[in-house]
């Protein structure tokens, strides 16, 4: 291996962890965001919003990072697919982000009005979106298509919980008007949940392309070729 080839290897690698970094941020944001809603927490609301520069400056610096080894040394086959998943990624995670900033809004407004449970489907929905964004990253790092096409799959257990959290919480407004406005923002933060699982969906399905060179992205696959 040239001097050259052993420096680009190294690049990539680079990339990868700034993509586990960035994911890891993304994570904490997410997860920090629903503890500020479950414990009525308003500081904890305000880190996830004042941290999603953060998260914003990391995307730039993968993207101009993969732009700059596109340019640079013209990759082809799996590592040109590397670089365009890499980027798509950190786009996917930058708007994680954006939603755990969502969430964490509405539960600064949760906090100043009538305490409220959250349901039940809620928690589970962050579990498992939370769970899904961390094995589709674990994922994308082996490269592992089987387990990208099984993480998809997963997003039907999230819309079912939003679906039910929207009937739920409708019942609830309907039983007790008082309860509209907080009954609204958990709705909020269940369909900014569903987002977030749409995105790790997202980044599952950059899995596939980057292990076998085809797009799953809308069934694409049913009727797909693979790119070498």
């Amino acid at each position: 291996m040239s001097e050259t080839q052993r420096h680009f290897h190294e690049e990539l690698a680079d990339v990868r962890a700034r993509l586990v970094t960035m994911s890891g941020a993304a994570e904490a944001a997410l997860g920090r965001a629903v503890e500020a809603l479950l414990e009525r927490d308003e500081e904890k609301a305000q880190q996830v919003i004042r941290g999603d520069r953060e998260i914003d400056k990391r995307e730039v610096d993968i993207e101009e990072r993969c732009l700059a080894l596109l340019a640079l040394h013209q990759p082809m086959a799996r590592d040109l697919r590397l670089l365009i998943s890499a980027t798509r990624i950190a786009n996917d995670l930058e708007r994680v982000g954006d939603h755990a900033v969502n969430i964490a809004q509405s539960a600064s407004r949760v906090s100043k009005a009538r305490p409220i449970v959250p349901e039940p489907e809620i928690v589970e929905m962050a579990r498992l979106t939370r769970k899904m964004l961390s094995d589709a990253i674990d994922a994308f790092l082996r490269g592992d298509a089987a387990a990208g096409r099984e993480i998809c799959l997963r997003d039907d257990q999230v819309d079912a919980l939003n679906r039910s959290v929207f009937r739920i919480l409708l019942t609830h407004m309907m039983e007790d008007p008082q309860m509209i406005s907080s009954g609204m923002e958990l709705f909020l933060v269940s369909r900014n949940l569903e987002r977030v699982a749409d995105l790790a969906t997202n980044v599952a399905e950059h899995v596939v392309f980057l292990a076998e060179g085809k797009s799953i992205k809308h069934h694409a696959e049913d009727g797909g070729e693979a790119v070498s």
